[in-house]
């Protein structure tokens, strides 16, 4: 079996810069090199050490990631020459705040569904930015880097979040109570109870419940026999366009997969379903199931 072919991707910018003898003036070049240096000691004072080597050594390999991050997002799929075009024209320093910002809006987006009261919280926000800004561009110039499609996986993992957190506050902002104003948000648990209890008819959003809430439902739905898909319609029709492929796919999963829709309709207790709804809505049912 023939061994697996390694094509080596070093960093955009080492890249482009290979290719400055012969395509670039030598101002233009200098300038390059003083704006790289001054990137560099910028993200020591701010991120690293700017009193030891290492501290520099490490701003270093931030400044060649977060340069390549820059000129990735800027040319795409073009060329290296393409990109030290771009470079020479725009500069080190924007394409390197360019890239900064791309790290500073993904650290902006969710990581989970399960938020908390600290997830805004300055020193955390600061603490989630560093953190990400070093897993993403530490680039060593000897070596492949793949911060780019990194950045972009997480990208799209995290806006996939944001929608079902998005989509969970829409709901909680709509509870058939009044609007549920709290930091902590379990976006699933959220979503979960509106699919479950949509069942019932009536287009009634519940984005939290207790037990009492509960038991009258399990009796509505015991004594009615409602058609679950046209429960599942009524809530859709409320449900903004924007948020409508979050609710669709749970309710597709839960169609088939809900053990508290499979057993509703048995001699199930109260308590087992009870018990599997928690394995749903966690955090979102309240205290009186306690």
């Amino acid at each position: 079996m023939l061994p697996a072919i390694v094509i080596e991707k070093l960093p955009r910018l080492v890249r482009a810069i290979r290719l400055l003898p012969g395509r670039v003036k030598d101002e233009e070049a200098e300038i390059l090199a003083d704006e790289l240096a001054g990137i560099t000691a910028m993200v020591a004072e701010k991120f690293t050490n700017d009193r030891t080597a290492e501290g520099i050594q490490r701003a270093l390999l931030l400044t060649v990631g977060g340069v390549s991050l820059g000129l990735e997002h800027a040319v795409g799929e073009g060329t290296d020459e393409a990109a030290l075009d771009y470079l020479v024209e725009n500069g080190a320093e924007h394409t390197f705040r360019a890239g900064f910002r791309l790290i500073r809006e993904l650290a902006a987006l969710p990581e989970d569904t399960l938020l908390g009261e600290y997830d805004d919280d300055p020193v955390y926000v600061q603490r989630r930015l560093k953190e990400l800004f070093a897993d993403i561009c530490t680039a060593d110039p000897g070596e492949t880097w793949s911060g780019y499609e990194r950045y972009l996986g997480q990208r799209k993992q995290r806006q996939q979040v944001y929608a079902i957190v998005r989509a969970a506050e829409w709901l909680r902002d709509h509870h058939w109570e009044g609007p549920i104003d709290e930091p902590d948000l379990n976006a699933e648990g959220v979503i979960a109870l509106a699919v479950i209890f949509a069942v019932e008819g009536g287009g009634r959003i519940v984005a939290r419940a207790g037990q009492k809430e509960f038991e009258r439902f399990v009796a509505s739905v015991r004594k009615n026999k409602p058609d679950f898909e046209a429960g599942w319609a009524e809530l859709m029709a409320r449900i903004p366009a924007s948020h409508q492929p979050v609710i669709a796919e749970r309710i597709a999963n839960y169609r088939d997969n809900c053990t508290v829709l499979q057993k509703i309709g048995t001699k199930a207790s109260m308590k087992a379903l009870f018990a599997d709804l928690e394995n749903y809505a966690g955090s979102e049912l309240e205290a009186d199931y306690y």
